[in-house]
């Protein structure tokens, strides 16, 4: 049972006003702050001031407001369905709540949370749908704190798309059975093709897709989203990503991704580890393509959920293709990559003026072989080389930049767990990366950046590795 300090002294409602009289009274800020509020609805406002700021006037003759240049007089509430009294004077205020009383009508006294009958919420619009916040007036900064967070997270284009829901209301009761397939049907509609249509402002496409989807019938398709889920930090986490996080019946991800970040995703949602870890693949790439097509296939709203960005060394192409032979819809969400996080951390520029024009993103293991890969030159000219995944093979990068000619002074900067709480920070040169193969303890993903550019970083945090390097030679 819920205690008394859970209960809400103010119960949120929303009132119809659509053509209905809401006076407000007052001349500055405060009635402007008002009005701007209830504009964003179709009351029909009313605005009682004997001295209007020029603010408040232009205001009221942009939006059709009815402004009576008087002082208040009782009269003017007659038949309101609101009133705001906001004259920035306590008297006046109570006298006008008194008069609002009287005649039965909600009152609200801008400041003075003792007067009002209620409160006004932050309020997040997307007409037809709505999203208020309020505090009952104990915290009315906290709640437009809290507004703003809302208003990141939905879309622009929700109103739109729920005001095409309308549309099809009637279609969906005479031809979709209550129910799970109802449910279904509306889930599809607000997360699907509809909705990413509606998203880029294509509101023709918007409506094909919902017709197809109420056409479909119980045979509704998956949809599959390749999310990056960036380097690990959640609030490095795009508002979309986040957003499809909450959408998803499966969350689908590797074992790079933090907990915490697949704890965002629906709490009734169905989660699948699929390992992809150095020594501990639950799963081979072609099980995880036939995942993903199996639970397109069978309707579900699915995200792949990668560490980093998908696109960079995710082995989304794959993926990509497997979804693309099958003809399950799907869609890339890009992610931080660990390389700008890296960045981030040491404060270092990936480019400089003058120094470094060009980044390389690339593997330990592609300086492993015979050959020397293509981008190889680029080193020597002064590009900024971001090498992923290359403790192990350290040594390996090390001797083959050198040997394409990249001095063995050139700065290094080496990051684990990168954008985290608990990174680690090594830097040094070239020539000292080899010991980072020794350091066991680094257990974490590790990401080493390599140029001039490097130089210039903050390295007031980090550790030498020069002195990891001495100890092995004493050792």
């Amino acid at each position: 049972m819920a205690t008394d300090t859970q209960k809400l002294a103010a119960f949120p409602v929303f009132m119809r006003v659509e053509n209905r009289a809401v006076v407000i009274v007052g001349n500055g800020e405060e009635a402007l702050a008002k009005a701007r509020l209830l504009g964003q609805s179709r009351a029909a406002l009313t605005l009682v001031a004997d001295a209007p700021e020029d603010a408040l006037v232009s205001w009221a003759k942009a939006n059709e407001a009815h402004l009576i240049r008087a002082p208040y007089a009782p009269r003017y509430l007659d038949n309101a369905a609101l009133v705001f009294a906001a004259t920035d004077d306590e008297a006046q205020d109570r006298a006008i709540i008194a008069d609002a009383r009287a005649r039965s009508i909600p009152a609200n006294a801008v400041d003075r949370p003792e007067l009002c009958d209620f409160y006004t919420p932050a309020l997040v619009n997307r007409a037809p749908l709505a999203v208020a916040i309020g505090t009952e007036g104990a915290g009315p900064v906290l709640a437009q704190m809290v507004r703003a967070r809302v208003d990141q997270m939905l879309s622009p284009s929700l109103g739109a798309l729920a005001h095409l829901a309308t549309q099809y209301r009637d279609a969906v009761d005479r031809l979709v059975p209550r129910g799970l397939a109802r449910r279904r049907f509306w889930k599809a509609f607000f997360t699907g093709d509809t909705a990413h249509a509606m998203a880029r402002g294509d509101a023709a496409a918007a409506r094909r897709s919902a017709s197809s989807l109420l056409a479909a019938g119980s045979d509704i398709p998956g949809h599959i989203a390749l999310v990056g889920a960036g380097p690990g930090a959640e609030d490095l986490l795009t508002l979309r990503a986040q957003r499809l996080l909450m959408e998803a019946d499966v969350i689908v991800y590797d074992a790079l991704v933090p907990e915490a970040l697949v704890a965002m995703g629906r709490r009734d949602a169905e989660r699948i580890s699929v390992g992809k870890r150095k020594g501990c693949h639950s799963k081979s790439q072609e099980q995880i393509n036939d995942l993903l097509v199996t639970l397109g296939r069978e309707g579900k709203r699915v995200v792949r959920l990668k560490s980093g960005d998908p696109l960079i060394f995710g082995r989304a192409g794959e993926e990509m293709a497997a979804l693309r032979e099958a003809g399950v819809s799907y869609e890339v969400v890009p992610g931080v990559t660990a390389a700008f996080a890296a960045a981030a951390d040491f404060e270092l520029p990936l480019t400089l003026r003058g120094i470094a024009s060009s980044i390389v993103f690339t593997t330990g293991h592609d300086l492993k072989g015979r050959t020397l890969p293509d981008w190889a030159s680029l080193a020597v000219s002064g590009a900024t080389i971001a090498v992923y995944m290359g403790r192990s093979v350290a040594a390996d990068v090390a001797g083959r930049l050198i040997e394409a000619g990249l001095s063995p002074d050139t700065a290094v900067a080496v990051i684990e767990n990168a954008s985290r709480d608990d990174k680690r920070l090594l830097h040094g040169t070239l020539s000292d990366l080899p010991s980072l193969a020794d350091r066991s303890e680094l257990t974490g993903p590790v990401m080493t950046l390599i140029g001039d550019a490097v130089a210039g970083a903050n390295f007031e945090r980090s550790e030498a590795l020069a002195t990891y390097k001495h100890q092995l030679e004493r050792a």
